[in-house]
């Protein structure tokens, strides 16, 4: 049964309209991760679910009961900020235990859930500490504990590791699913960052254009998008994206013409096609084309740029495009002291297609 209900909600400001019949719904215990491109309306969606602002139209339930218009404090929701929002004059500790002396908690039953919930985020030897006392990270994790500490039913996360250093927000992506597990929190966690929703997420929210154009499973948004702007999204580096039109069960690639497996031949439909660098195979130096690859391109390697145990390949066609490819760093290195000359495959079962002109995907098995 789903805890939290957002059901065909609206909201404009004046003449724009930010949300239009936004719908979701999210299991107890679960965590879906909101991702998109800043200025889609990530985080007035957490402030409309906490009360600071109220919709035009649509329901808000929680745990089965209507929400909307009741106040802030009496939606039982804990929110974290990616600024933090620590009381600059307060201590760590009574950061943390704000919300429990609002609800009047017993002073050793507030010093009990402090003190667990510090221990859990590695923070309990900097309690005393005042907030410009703090690393950002001992901030982020005390703006976290003053959000989880009440025994919150709902956890809305507005983007809580932006202004955190690389290394700890790589240490986070992968020790916030334990706390959250820990205290059986419904989550809503908005962030920018793909690898963040991909890590964190049960599913993914996609916002564009007023609503959800995708809610799944982190593999099924990435192998599976259902338009044109998720699937430039996700990814690193980003899809290789070419105008073309789908006629006659084919698509036309950079000169190369591939045809699609199940397609049929409808007439003309201007789209574009879509391919992960990941499914960019290369065949230099004399190597054998791989098993059931499609019709080869001519190459030239222009670039190879390490990334962690991979290489970004850039290639650049005979007639002037460019293709992104990624490979194991051991290849790419190898293919880099070679012939800068290759042959690129792509097999059209990778292949991604999408409308021109809407965005949408394109199916063709």
């Amino acid at each position: 049964m789903s805890f939290l209900i957002l059901d065909r909600l609206s909201k404009s400001f004046g003449a724009v309209k930010v949300f239009d019949g936004l719908s979701l719904a999210v299991a107890k215990g679960e965590t879906v991760a909101i991702c998109s491109p800043s200025g889609s309306g990530k985080t007035l969606l957490l402030r409309l679910i906490a009360g600071i602002y109220e919709p035009d139209a649509g329901e808000i339930l929680i745990d089965g009961k209507a929400v909307t218009g009741l106040a802030p404090d009496a939606r039982g929701i804990g929110m974290a900020f990616q600024n933090f929002a620590l009381y600059p004059h307060l201590t760590a500790f009574e950061n943390i235990a704000s919300p429990l002396r609002a609800r009047g908690v017993a002073e050793a039953e507030l010093t009990r859930r402090v003190g667990r919930v510090a221990e859990i985020l590695k923070i309990g030897h900097v309690l005393r500490h005042l907030p410009r006392e703090l690393s950002n990270g001992q901030k982020q994790r005390t703006a976290l504990a003053r959000a989880i500490v009440a025994d919150a039913r709902l956890l809305l996360l507005d983007d809580p590791l932006r202004n955190v250093d690389a290394k700890l927000r790589y240490e986070m992506r992968h020790e916030l699913p334990r706390v959250l597990r820990e205290f059986e929190a419904t989550v809503l966690y908005v962030t920018q960052d793909f690898r963040e929703a991909m890590a964190l997420g049960r599913r993914i929210g996609v916002l564009h254009g007023g609503g959800f154009v995708q809610v799944d499973r982190p593999q099924r948004i990435y192998a599976d998008p259902e338009t044109v702007e998720v699937a430039r999204l996700f990814g690193d580096p980003t899809i290789n994206l070419y105008d073309s039109e789908l006629a006659g069960g084919a698509v036309s690639l950079l000169g190369l013409t591939l045809g699609l497996p199940g397609a049929a031949d409808g007439g003309r439909r201007p789209c574009r096609v879509g391919v992960r660098p990941e499914h960019v195979e290369l065949d230099a130096g004399g190597e054998a084309a791989p098993d059931g690859g499609a019709g080869g391109l001519p190459v030239t390697i222009e670039a190879v740029t390490p990334l962690n145990q991979n290489a970004v390949l850039l290639l650049q066609a005979a007639g002037g495009g460019e293709i992104l490819a990624s490979t194991t760093l051991q290849r790419a290195e190898a293919l880099a002291r070679g012939p800068r000359r290759a042959i690129a495959r792509v097999r059209p079962e990778h292949l991604l297609l999408f409308d021109r002109d809407s965005g949408a995907r394109i199916r063709t098995g």
